[in-house]
């Protein structure tokens, strides 16, 4: 049975979670939520608790057993406390700042990049990192990554989008493989 499926998942007080025909529909203090619920599952919600079963042992169902309970756990946790996720801007010039519309981003291109938000998706923006928050993990999740993949870091100089911690490693160039000993052009 998988680890992750047998847990019980506890309904926090301020949170009202329901079973419907198109799922368990969440709802919380930072918004509502509608997870849908593979036909291979079985939901039980009582007494303040979610229980995820599988009605067979078929390949399938095992796999989206532990799926499903973490899809409905992440969906609490959302509406209750809700995600982020940082992404850091590193380059000279480079810089964003919050719009009603969402983003207004100067990456070294010859224009201002505009990023909306999606419903849901609040940015932040405090010296050189953005914030990206919401309710839905998936939503933020979307929103982070395509602002990182506006303008990846450079392998060069490190230049660019990253997430905050993100490690990258800096290839040497050319200066640094001719000092090497190589010879150029021989």
């Amino acid at each position: 049975m998988s680890r992750i499926g047998k847990k019980i998942i506890e309904i926090p007080s301020d949170v009202q979670a329901e079973l419907t025909s198109e799922g368990v529909k969440i709802k919380g203090p930072k918004g509502e939520l509608l997870v849908p619920v593979s036909p291979l599952t079985e939901v039980k919600i009582a007494g303040g608790q979610i229980a995820v079963a599988r009605k067979n042992e078929s390949r399938e169902a095992r796999e989206i057993h532990g799926l499903s309970r973490t899809l409905i756990a992440n969906a609490i946790e959302g509406v209750t406390k809700g995600f982020q996720k940082q992404l850091e801007i590193f380059g000279v010039g480079f810089r964003a700042e919050v719009t009603p519309e969402g983003l207004t981003l100067s990456l070294g291109f010859s224009h201002p990049v505009k990023f909306s938000a999606s419903l849901g998706i609040t940015f932040s923006v405090e010296k050189n990192i953005i914030t990206v928050s919401g309710f839905d993990k998936q939503k933020v999740g979307e929103a982070a990554a395509q602002l990182h993949h506006l303008k990846k870091p450079d392998p060069y100089k490190g230049k660019g989008i990253r997430y905050l911690g993100e490690a990258i490693k800096l290839k040497p160039g050319k200066a640094a493989k001719a000092m090497a000993g190589g010879t150029v052009g021989a």
